[in-house]
């Protein structure tokens, strides 16, 4: 059973990279065609700066459990690099039940609400004439949340000799 989560945490995570790749490029493809756009051609496009902004901000959302789950994590060195791996295991594993997953419990907790109000009204930009959609880039929060809990569980569950 443990090993079925753990096959389901590296298939999220490689879901979450996917995405956040193709946040990451959309992003790149934007700014270049606006600075293109506007500085070769004198025009530009409202919904491509949204698009970019869009892009920048799941990118940034999804980098945080992308971070986590390959253990990029900031630690005190001067404590952890003192530790056993048996004992900094206890430490992450704790730090999972009393911080991590009332945080993030919490972000989705405080937000559902809010996104389930941008859903209903489909949401956009706040540009007038910009891009629709913003309901999904607010979606990307409680799911990065989410994503949180299930790569830190995983990393408990993998043990201290990972």
């Amino acid at each position: 059973m443990i090993g079925g989560y753990l096959a389901f945490a590296r298939g999220l995570d490689r879901l979450t990279l996917w995405l956040a790749m193709a946040a990451g490029g959309t992003l790149v493809l934007m700014v270049l065609l606006n600075v293109v756009l506007r500085y070769g051609f004198g025009t530009g496009s409202i919904k491509m700066q949204d698009l970019a902004a869009y892009a920048f901000a799941v990118l940034l959302i999804l980098a945080v459990p992308l971070c986590h789950a390959r253990a990029g994590h900031v630690r005190v060195e001067v404590l952890s690099e003192r530790l056993s791996r048996r004992t900094m295991h206890f430490a992450d594993a704790l730090a999972w039940a009393l911080f991590l997953v009332p945080v993030f419990g919490l972000i989705v907790w405080a937000g559902w609400g809010e996104i389930v109000f941008s859903w209903q009204i489909g949401e956009g930009s706040t540009t007038p004439g910009g891009l629709g959609g913003m309901y999904l880039v607010k979606t990307a929060m409680p799911l990065a949340a989410v994503l949180m809990i299930i790569q830190g569980l995983a990393a408990v569950l993998r043990g201290p000799e990972a």
